[in-house]
């Protein structure tokens, strides 16, 4: 059905949105216009935007990246790139089996479908993409390259399987993300979550850590805030590796720790639930394995084991201090997993706020032993001024509460006693600071003391240096369904066995019933059987399928290698690295993560030559919207869309009151949050194409706000945009009806053609610097409004007067091109270039002799305040622009019978007089 925002304009006889980009995108498809192909003779651009998952329909977060693509893509052409710009799809994952149950259908069919209606969507933005390279992540003509990556991985030593303790939904049968566990039971089934220790898959992505880190060093293209999360994540720490004996045990029970300061604070040893020494004390103890199988019930993510209820059990197994020899207690703890270092911890409860948690629940000794400036100074103090009698430290002394009075009463015990008492009364002291009560090695800083500490453990056989990294490797494993299954033949005699390559992909089967309990390949016997390739013995195939993280950490490379026989041929070293890499922030750490990883897998396979996958990335801003609800009886809140809503604002147009348009009563105005489902804020951006066309919501997504920054959303922004493009269309059209234009003639050109010729070059200048450097395509966008206004006031007609114009209009639909593509095409043809395509018709060059200005606009000031302007030739000395500001009439009148102390001019700019 026609829009009436269409129809009106078609009885105007003006721009018409459906039909300016039906004919465009014909065009387009027509002339293949967007296939691109290696070309060595010109410089080449690969800009990409992050993939999307086929989840039925676009939202605006789609349309604002993909948006930003375009336009960087678009204007990288016209400055004569080569560029390549691919789309595709994330088809795999858990929302598509989820869909699948409530729909009762098969996750490929709901996945297909999907992709087939976003795509259309994707087509009817006029997004310049090269269809010819599109990907489906779920077809095993694609994954068949990750799983041959994944068995050559297998044979180089970088795959490994072992028990690893998970989160476990024991209804519905699977693994669980962190993210997956709210409250301690699982998304879906509500059912409380356990941690269950089973084989996975490892990628040994700790090998690359290093390598990781020292890389965000060579991407000064990166947001600094992603490079600092990607570090954060990395987490490399110095540190030591301690030994304690540990009563009944032939080996040492070892820790790691960044604060071997603090090791004469240690006052028990804690270990996971699933740790050999808990489980052998567990054997003849039936409470403390009562509180083991009580630890397998909620999450393993970091957060959820800070904010738990910090619980214990003491083992009655004890270790030896390694340099004390003091006898300290050994406990089973629910905050220590297997997964994390070494599954034990030194406590410290003094300097650790969780271990000062746990002491204080269990009433464990909390010893002081790193203590700050004041503390060190009071205690120097007490050494200095005091002398004991019988030999004793005078310090331990006044602390223990010294046998005179004038220990009592020097005011340095009372600092060091403060001190103490603060921390056992208030929370560790976790700052670094000198040692204190740790014997040879007190009054030594940090530093001082790790490498003191460290040097003693060495010298006795206790502990190393150790370099440790809290990133932890990569479990690709899934106890799903909808996944890439991973390439590994179990046999009873030669064990897990990489499938061989000729025989992959190994096919995930897609007509299936699926009921979401069990995946249908571990309940098919007839899938699961085949013959061990070493042997040729009976064999079963891995039932379990990759993260989903494994197929969008190489989907950028493969763009580069359509139809290719390998996972990348030579055509991917002439695209990579990615040029602009666009998406948001809330991916900077795990794929952004696994994506530079990746990359470097396949760079030491030989298939590609750089280091980094991509050199710019860009992280766009959230599109948020008003929302708006009301409480229901039972305490839940109705959330209205936005659009189903009438708004009061107040005279700064602030929203001060709402209605629901159905009813006419008020709602509750719920400010201002992410566009979701679940606060029924999002607005469809078909609805929007429909009423204003793919460019007015193109050009509203890039103005509203810069790229990184929230963008608000606000329908009357959207009409602004619609009547800005209406205008410009009718311009253009008017001065081509009049007829044609000479060519302009620079030296021949009055004052007023002088001017806008140079704010035309100027905006040239910046539009040019705003889109191909800042990235601020909203301040791009408005210098180009700024400039069609000053077009609308300059009435002149002749025939330099129009052909300034003709330059001025074929600038503007040349510059606006990235953001309307459409009106471009189409106003292109109009103002006499045929059916070109814009892209291919270079970038406006800006005239230097256009932008030399013949008189400046200076500001005049007296005393600071803006008095009045004057207009001076641009070769005026400062004298000669003194003499002009004190002559304006308003500053003349206001400096008379003052007295001008001083004159300070800016060339080209200000004149301010300071007069009293």
């Amino acid at each position: 059905m026609q829009d009436t925002h269409d129809q009106g304009s078609r009885e105007q006889g003006g721009y018409v949105p459906s039909a300016v980009e039906t004919a465009a995108q014909r065009y387009w498809n027509e002339t293949r216009a967007f296939e691109v192909r290696e070309d060595e003779t010109r410089p080449k651009f690969y800009c990409l935007s992050m993939l999307p998952y086929p989840s039925g329909a676009l939202h605006m977060g789609h349309v604002r990246n993909y948006t930003i693509g375009d336009v960087i893509s678009r204007f990288q052409r016209m400055q004569g790139k080569n560029v390549l710009q691919p789309m595709g799809w994330d088809a795999f994952g858990l929302p598509a089996e989820n869909a699948a149950i409530k729909n009762n259908t098969a996750p490929a069919k709901w996945t297909y479908k999907n992709i087939d209606h976003m795509r259309e969507q994707l087509k009817r933005m006029g997004f310049a993409y090269d269809w010819t390279r599109e990907i489906t992540t779920c077809r095993p003509e694609y994954y068949r390259w990750e799983q041959q990556m994944f068995t050559r991985l297998m044979k180089k030593g970088l795959v490994y399987r072992k028990n690893s303790v998970v989160n476990w939904d024991p209804v519905d049968q699977t693994v669980l993300a962190n993210e997956q566990v709210i409250d301690g039971r699982g998304w879906r089934s509500g059912a409380e979550v356990e941690k269950r220790e089973i084989p996975q898959w490892f990628l040994k992505i700790t090998a690359y850590a290093q390598e990781l880190l020292d890389g965000l060093d060579t991407l000064p293209g990166w947001p600094d805030a992603v490079k600092t999360m990607q570090r954060n994540w990395l987490g490399r720490s110095e540190g030591l590796e301690i030994h304690f004996d540990v009563d009944g045990e032939a080996e040492p029970l070892t820790v790691f720790t960044t604060r071997p300061d603090t090791l004469f604070g240690v006052s028990y040893v804690a270990v996971a639930a699933e740790h050999p020494i808990a489980t052998k004390a567990a054997a003849n103890n039936p409470d403390l394995a009562a509180f083991i199988e009580s630890c397998r019930t909620g999450g393993i993510s970091e957060a959820e084991l800070e904010t738990q209820e910090k619980r214990g059990y003491y083992t009655g197994v004890e270790a030896t201090h390694p340099i004390t020899g003091e006898k300290l207690p050994v406990w089973v703890a629910n905050f220590v997993l297997m997964g994390y270092g070494t599954g034990a911890v030194m406590a410290v409860p003094g300097h650790d706020e969780r271990d000062w948690e746990f002491a204080k629940k269990y009433s464990l000794p909390i010893k002081m032993v790193v203590v700050d400036r004041t503390v060190v100074d009071a205690i120097a103090e007490l050494r200095r001024d005091l002398a004991a009698g019988d030999g004793a430290d005078p310090v331990q002394l006044a602390l223990a509460g010294g046998s005179t009075d004038a220990y009592q009463a020097n005011a340095a015990v009372e600092v060091v006693k403060a001190f103490e008492a603060g921390v056992q009364d208030n929370g560790a002291w976790t700052e670094h600071g000198y040692l204190f009560n740790s014997g040879e090695f007190d009054g030594l800083d940090f530093r001082a003391a790790f490498d003191a500490i460290a040097g003693k453990l060495a010298s006795l056989g206790r502990g190393e240096r150790r370099v440790n990294w809290r990133i932890r490797d990569w479990g690709v494993s899934r106890q799903r369904y909808w996944g890439c299954p991973i390439p590994v033949i179990y046999c009873p005699t030669c064990g897990a066995v990489p499938v061989p390559e000729d025989q992959l992909p190994v096919v995930l089967p897609e007509d299936v019933a699926f009921s979401g309990v069990q995946s249908p390949i571990k309940a098919d016997p007839e899938w699961r059987k085949t013959t061990c390739p070493t042997c040729g013995g009976a064999a079963e195939r891995e039932t379990d399928t990759f993260d989903t993280f494994m197929e969008s950490s190489w989907y950028y490379a493969r763009y580069t290698s359509p139809g290719a026989e390998a996972q990348v041929d030579g055509r991917a070293n002439y695209w990579l690295p990615v040029d602009q890499y666009i998406g948001g922030i809330e991916h900077a750490i795990l794929h952004l993560l696994y994506f530079r990883f990746y990359h470097k897998l396949l760079r030491d396979e030989g298939l590609v030559a750089s280091d980094e996958p991509a050199t710019n990335l860009l992280c766009q801003g959230m599109v948020i919207a008003d929302t708006y609800f009301r409480k229901e009886a039972d305490g839940s809140s109705t959330w209205f869309n936005p659009a189903d809503v009438d708004v009061q604002r107040d005279e700064r147009a602030r929203i001060v009151g709402a209605v629901l348009r159905e009813d006419g009563k008020p709602v509750e105005i719920g400010g201002v949050e992410k566009m979701s489902k679940s606060k029924n804020n999002g607005v469809d951006p078909q609805s929007m194409i429909e009423k204003y066309g793919a460019d007015t919501v193109r050009l509203f997504s890039m103005f509203a706000a810069p790229p990184d920054q929230s963008l608000e959303w606000n329908e009357a922004g959207v009409e602004g945009m619609a009547r800005f493009l209406k205008r410009l269309w009718r311009d253009v059209s008017t001065h081509v009806e009049v007829g044609a234009s000479v060519a302009v003639e620079p030296a021949s050109l009055d004052a007023g053609q002088k001017t806008l010729r140079r704010q035309l070059h100027e905006t040239i200048q910046k539009v040019t610097d705003d889109i191909g450097r800042r990235q601020s395509f909203n301040t791009a966008i408005a210098a180009l409004m700024e400039l069609l206004n000053a077009l609308a006031k300059f009435d002149d007609a002749s025939p330099q007067g129009r052909a300034v114009r003709q330059e001025a209009l074929t600038a503007i639909v040349m510059l606006i091109n990235p953001f309307t593509p459409h009106v471009s095409h189409a106003l292109w043809q109009l103002l006499g270039h045929g059916e070109s395509l814009v892209e291919d018709c270079g970038w406006p060059a800006v005239d230097p002799a256009a932008l030399v200005r013949d008189s400046l606009t200076l500001a005049v000031q007296v005393n600071g305040k803006l008095r009045g302007t004057i207009e001076v030739p641009a070769s005026a000395s400062k004298e000669e622009a003194e003499a002009m500001a004190r002559a304006e009439p308003n500053v003349a009148r206001l400096l008379e019978g003052q007295t001008v102390r001083k004159v300070i001019v800016v060339p080209g700019k200000i004149v301010n007089i300071v007069a009293g």
